[in-house]
Parts: structure tokens; sequence; C-alpha cells
């Protein structure tokens, strides 16, 4: 057996691609949002850069060749993932956002399904959102608490040929779309019945964003990810078609449980990006400020010795990450053990890296003067979102340990867990 991290020459042209493209477009993006004070405004200013993103063929990345896509790999889509966070997280944060909408139909769906909803958000692929609408007001960790007064509260009854949604939910990325009148589908996560417990009625049902009832209550500013959007979307009696269901009413669990999956490898690629630019930052900085002393303070061995530290974390969090996004690719998503050791490590990880850059840098890395206070303020969403690693991400890993037969070694020989 051999272990080989070079890159195929294809590789290599794409991940040059992606850092053109990022310093070429997406270069723009701060100076766009930093004059605007509410969060939708910053969102919607990024509509342009997320355009030429979509021409240059990112959205189509997202969606296999038999459905009219490119069928990016995840190990791909993470090099160039990389790239563009490393210039800027919020557009990037938005393709994950469209794609996270897309893979409960691309892993779940029938073949109607996936024709109809994939093809209709490629006919303009930078005008047409996705969004998956998981987290419930009080919080999304306990999704598949099996008792029914707790959990997923936003409820699905079927009426005659349809389903009837009622909820409310935070955190629904790109939710509002780019007008504010709602993505052009959502992929919701609700209860078939209030009375069943979540094997028995969690579920994932598409709803167009313009159906009468979805509405956009409102914003959630955060401190990070500033040009991200957080929505607050109601559902208040939306009717949409039986057939709209993707699966079976006890399928959500292991629906939610899979889409998170693949957004959770391709965090480590956005969290590599952030620390690469901090190391950058300080690097630069270390080779040409004195610090009111004679010598760049590089030439002091604490210094380097930092930059030494900082410059590992960003190497193993890099190779965790590509290892993740091969195992998922060759187990057709079915190794998910690594992806999600990826995001809880990569992400806390990125915490600490760029606090070790502010360290080396000093007060002025607090203000205006230096990115890396923006790049702290990022970095700290990573380890709270898409599953939090306290409540959502630990915990998946705990009950894979717990699984009969679970093999340690699995992961590391390139084979999925049985379950």
């Amino acid at each position: 057996m051999s272990i080989d991290f070079t890159l195929s020459p294809e590789q290599q042209q794409l991940q040059a691609g992606a850092r053109a493209f990022a310093k070429e477009c997406l270069c723009g993006v701060n100076a766009a949002i930093a004059p605007l004070s509410r969060p939708e405004q910053r969102f919607f200013a990024t509509k342009p850069f997320y355009v030429e993103m979509a021409k240059a063929g990112f959205v189509h990345a997202l969606v296999p060749k038999e459905y009219g896509g490119t069928g990016m790999s995840a190990l791909d889509f993470a090099l160039a993932a990389e790239e563009m966070a490393a210039v800027d997280v919020n557009v990037a944060s938005t393709l994950l956002g469209t794609g996270l909408g897309l893979e409960p139909i691309m892993n779940f769906g029938t073949e109607e399904q996936k024709r109809r909803f994939l093809g209709e958000i490629l006919e303009k692929p930078g005008d047409r959102l996705a969004a998956f609408a998981f987290t419930e007001v009080t919080g999304g960790a306990n999704f598949d608490n099996p008792d029914p007064n707790a959990g997923v509260q936003t409820i699905a009854r079927l009426e005659g040929d349809h389903w009837v949604i009622n909820g409310k939910k935070h955190y629904t990325t790109n939710g509002c779309g780019w007008d504010g009148k709602g993505a052009h589908l959502i992929s919701v996560v609700c209860r078939t019945d209030p009375k069943k417990s979540p094997t028995e009625s969690l579920a994932v049902i598409v709803v167009p964003g313009n159906t009468p009832g979805v509405e956009t209550k409102g914003y959630l500013d955060t401190s990070g990810h500033r040009a991200v959007v957080s929505p607050i979307m109601h559902f208040d009696n939306v009717r949409v078609p039986a057939s709209n269901i993707i699966g079976r009413p006890g399928d959500g669990i292991r629906i939610c449980s899979k889409t998170f999956s693949w957004t959770a490898a391709i965090i480590g690629a956005a969290c590599v990006g952030v620390m690469r630019t901090a190391f950058d930052y300080a690097l630069k900085f270390a080779k040409s400020d004195k610090r009111s002393g004679s010598v760049p303070i590089i030439e002091y061995q604490n210094v380097g010795y930092m930059l030494a530290d900082l410059k590992m974390k960003i190497e193993a969090a890099r190779y965790l990450t590509w290892k993740a996004c091969h195992y998922l690719d060759t187990t057709e998503r079915a190794g998910d053990e690594l992806a999600i050791m990826t995001k809880v490590y990569s992400s806390e990880l990125c915490v600490q890296a760029v606090y070790d850059a502010m360290r080396l840098v000093g007060v002025d890395s607090y203000t205006e003067l230096t990115p890396l206070a923006g790049l702290l303020q990022d970095a700290l969403c990573f380890p709270l979102y898409d599953g939090g690693n306290m409540g959502v991400r630990r915990r998946q890993l705990h009950r894979i340990f717990q699984t009969p037969g679970y093999d340690p070694m699995a992961a590391a020989h390139g084979r999925a867990q049985s379950r």
C-alpha cells in the first residue's frame, strides 16, 4: 500500500483556478459589505460575487453529472473551498448553504425529485438559492430526541394530497433568498406526527420558497461571517404536494446525519483557509516589523517557535480534511467518521491558530489595523454552527463508538463502519 498526497495535474489546475478566482473576484467582498449595518443588506450585497461564482461553475460542481452538474468530488471541492475561504468566507458559505439544501435531494430523492429540483437550481444558478431549514428556535442538538414533546416541533400534517407545515426555524442559511421573499427551495426538517418519536415521524420536505405561508420574520446578526445570512423563518399553514417529501416519515434522522457529513469535511477546508490567511499575515508582519527594536521580530526565537506551531496546525488540519474527503468519496458518503472529526478538530484548531497569530502581532491585532480580529470572529463560528461540536458532533462520534462491532482502524484502512 502506498500513500501519496500529491495532487493530480487536474487538481493542481483546479486549485490554481480557485485561487485566481478568489483573488480576482472575492477580494472585493469586504469593501462591498463594510458600510452596511444590517445583516440582510450585507448578504444581498454579495449577490454579484455569487453570480460570478456560479458563472465559474461552482454551483454546477455541487450536482452529479447525470442531473446536469459536473459532480465534483468532496476532495476536489475541498481544494477549491480552501482557496476561496482564504480570501472571503461569506460567499463560499452561501455556496455551501445551497449545497446543504440540495444534499437531501441528491442522496435520498427519487429520480423525478432529483431531475426536477436540481434542474430548477441549475437553470439559474446565480439567482436561485437552496436552503436547509434544520435548527429549531430552541436549537438543533436534540433533533432526534425520542420524546415527541421535545426536539423538532415543526409539524407537517398530511391533508389529502398535500402536506401542511407549521413551525419556526433559526439559522436557515439562504432561507430568505436574494430578495428576502424566500430561497428557490427549502428542505424543511419536520415531524409528520406530533405524537410519534423521530424514528417514526422525522422527515424532510422540499418547500418552494415562494409558497404562501413561508415568511422571513427577521435576521440574526452574527459577530463573524458578516455577510452570511441567518434568517428567522416561519412556516404558517404552508401547503406543498405530498410528493415533495424526501423518502418516508422516519427517514429524517438518517437524512440529516448524511447531509451534515459532507459539510463537516468541507468546513475543515474553510478552517484551513482562514488559518492560512492568519499565518500569512503573521509571517509577513514578523519579517518586516521591528516593534521599536533593532531587528525584525522573526529574529527572536519565541516568534519563530510560535510561527512553527501555527504552521503545524495548518498542515495537520489540511491533511485530515483531505483524508476525510477521500474517505467520503471512496465509501459513497458512508464513511463519515473522519468528516465529523475534521469538523471538530479543524474548527477548534482554527480558533487557537488565529488567536496565536494575534498574540504574535500584539494589541494592534485587536483593531482595524490588521485583518486578524475579523478572522477571529469568523473562526469562532466554526465550532458552533453546522452541528455544534459539543451538542451534535461529539455526540455523533460517541454513537459511532457505541455501534456493535465498531472497528477503530476502519477509517485508517478506508473501510466504512458496519452499522
